[in-house]
C-alpha cells in the first residue's frame, strides 16, 4: 500500500483565516464529542480554558444524537464570565456551502452549530474590526 503524505490545513486554521486572526495569541482546541471521553472531562477543560483566557476552537459541537452538549458548553462559558466574548460559527469552510456568523457569546444559540461547524470563542481581548476578527498578540 503506497502512502503519500501531503501538508494540510486544519478546519480550525481554515476557519480562523476566513475571519482574520482570532487565534493570534494563546489558544486551545477542544473536541466536544463525548463518544470517547466522559462529559465531565470536557466540562473541566472548558472551565480551565475560560479561566486561563484562551481563545477556544471547538470541534464536533453538536450532533443529532447529542444536541445537549453544546447547549451546556454555552452555559459553562457564560457562567465563567465569557458572555461578551466574540464567537465565530464557521460552517463548511472552503466549500460552496460555507457560512460564517459572528456573535457575542451571550447571543449564541445551540442551533447555530452542527457537526460541520467549527466554533471559535475568542479570548477577552479579541475584537471585531469591520468584518474581521482578531486577537491582539500583545498582552497588557
Amino acid at each position: 500500500l503506497p502512502i503519500r503524505v501531503l501538508p494540510g490545513v486544519t478546519a480550525m486554521l481554515a476557519a480562523a483565516a476566513r475571519v482574520g486572526a482570532p487565534l493570534g495569541h494563546d489558544f486551545c482546541a477542544i473536541n466536544l464529542s463525548d463518544n470517547l471521553k466522559p462529559w465531565s472531562l470536557i466540562e473541566k477543560r472548558l472551565r480551565l480554558a475560560a479561566e486561563a483566557d484562551f481563545a477556544i476552537a471547538m470541534y464536533n459541537p453538536r450532533s443529532a444524537s447529542r444536541p445537549e452538549g453544546f447547549a451546556r458548553t454555552l452555559e459553562i462559558l457564560n457562567d465563567a464570565g465569557c458572555g461578551e466574548r466574540i464567537v465565530i460559527f464557521a460552517r463548511a469552510v472552503s466549500t460552496p456551502d460555507q457560512q460564517i456568523e459572528t456573535v457575542e457569546l451571550r447571543d449564541a444559540r445551540p442551533e447555530m452549530a452542527d457537526m460541520r461547524t467549527l466554533v471559535i470563542v475568542g479570548n477577552s481581548a479579541t475584537r471585531r474590526v469591520g468584518r474581521w476578527v482578531y486577537a491582539p498578540r500583545q498582552v497588557r
